[in-house]
């Protein structure tokens, strides 16, 4: 790839000017740097996603269908991603109280906020209500609470129900939410759901929209749209059994996956509509508006961890580099390293691609487990100390959402862009956590209260 390919036009192109400038800017640094670690998003690539995500949807709907993107906020809880998204016209999905006031904070309207979550308080429901936040109720007992909030007249929000369509799991059991016993929404299949639904409609006028979420990362398209499809049929169900068009609006949440394994961008968002036409076309006549929940597949290709190699060794004649880049980053890989293999870029101390024969060695982290480990046995140009090491793919769900062990301090995360000639430009999108931060978290404050 040519190194001074246009921003939008060379994602690989750009990460590589984006590790040599970090490098040149002090961002991340050598042995005597005191800056091992730190993260980018690439604001271009950002934005390219969420264009692609909202033409494949306008290009395939009946013209004036009302369309939300709502941007799924636990993927990336950063504010500046968040005011970035929404300047590119997204929304935000919610799952918190935390959630929703960063959504608040990066000027997201109210009716451009999606509230989902299996456990709502009544305090957070009664707060979505007076806002005039959409709400996806998980369960009867919720929607009995809504009964009571909501009272004889009409409801501010949008309000739906979350089905578990039961149409089966991908190949990662802890992220499939459309199983048999998935702990997610209504179970449409199981005895009598089907038809208590229908009635709960009926008793509630103000219930105006159904919700899903059938994907995630290890669902293929055709069982995705499999639980789209029993969104919509359900939809036509109620408001056939209704004698008016009461359901308005379906919610077909996120999940589409994403391509870990090299930087080609796969499935794309118009791969996913044409799924979704052939399962269910009436989903684009326009009868219906949509809301969508996307997170990882905005977010993931366009960030980067970059690391740098403190140490190497050698244990049991297998190389190992020690870095400081680990369980802290990406949690799932050090738990699950087998659902969550991540690629890693070798550069040296420049910012340069480290070039040579390639070695099998263990990448590990900084983390004080055995389990610490972002690669095993990779083959890769033998790493040295000073080294960098890059691990692409990480923009939602790593970096993003830090796990505090060891008390290892949150990284900064900068965004980038790369001008007409090359030239990086860097904006501090998280300062660093100082040791004095972690310190006051921890309770600093109360030291004597157990005393």
């Amino acid at each position: 790839m040519a190194a001074h390919t246009h921003a939008d036009e060379d994602a690989a192109a750009r990460r590589d000017l984006a590790v040599r400038a970090a490098v040149e800017q002090g961002l991340v640094g050598g042995a005597d740097s005191a800056e091992p670690l730190t993260c980018l998003l690439d604001t271009a690539g950002i934005r390219s996603s969420a264009a692609a995500l909202t033409s494949a949807f306008a290009d395939a709907l009946a013209p004036g269908t009302p369309v939300l993107h709502a941007f799924a906020v636990k993927a990336a809880p950063l504010v500046p991603v968040l005011r970035l998204l929404a300047d590119a016209g997204l929304g935000c999905e919610v799952a918190s109280p935390g959630e929703l006031a960063l959504a608040r904070a990066a000027g997201v309207p109210a009716g451009r906020t999606v509230l989902d979550s299996p456990a709502k308080t009544v305090a957070e429901l009664r707060e979505a209500l007076a806002l005039g936040i959409a709400v996806n109720a998980d369960n009867p007992q919720e929607l009995e609470r809504l009964d009571a909030l909501v009272g004889a007249g009409p409801a501010r929000s949008p309000i739906g129900v979350r089905i578990n369509p039961q149409t089966g799991a991908g190949t990662i059991d802890a992220l499939s939410t459309a199983t048999s016993t998935s702990k997610f929404g209504i179970a449409l299949r199981d005895p009598g759901a089907r038809e208590w639904l229908v009635r709960a409609y009926l008793d509630r006028p103000w219930l105006t929209r159904l919700h899903v979420h059938s994907g995630s990362q290890g669902v293929p398209l055709a069982l995705i749209a499999e639980g789209v499809r029993e969104l919509h049929a359900l939809a036509e169900e109620i408001n056939g059994a209704a004698g008016r068009r009461q359901v308005d609006t379906l919610d077909i949440g996120g999940g589409l996956p994403v391509n870990f394994a090299s930087d080609e961008h796969t499935p794309r968002f118009d791969a996913y509509v044409a799924a979704l036409r052939e399962a269910a076309p009436g989903l684009f006549s326009g009868a219906y508006g949509l809301v969508t929940e996307f997170g990882r597949a905005l977010l993931a290709k366009h960030g980067l961890v970059l690391a740098r190699v403190e140490y190497t060794k050698t244990s049991g004649s297998r190389p190992i580099a020690l870095t400081h880049a680990g369980v802290q980053l990406a949690t799932r890989t050090a738990y699950a390293p087998a659902a969550w293999p991540v690629r890693i870029l070798a550069y040296d101390a420049k910012g340069v691609p480290r070039a040579g024969e390639p070695v099998a060695q263990d990448v590990a982290g900084p983390a004080c487990f055995a389990g610490d480990l972002l690669a095993t046995a990779r083959e890769l140009p033998r790493l040295a100390p000073g080294d960098l090491i890059g691990v692409p793919d990480t923009g939602a769900y790593f970096f993003t959402a830090h796990y505090g062990y060891n008390s290892l301090p949150r990284p900064a995360i900068h965004g980038f862009t790369v001008g007409p000639e090359g030239r990086v430009r860097f904006a501090l999108a998280r300062p660093a956590q100082s040791i004095e931060a972690i310190v006051a978290e921890a309770g600093a404050a109360h030291a004597e209260a157990l005393l």
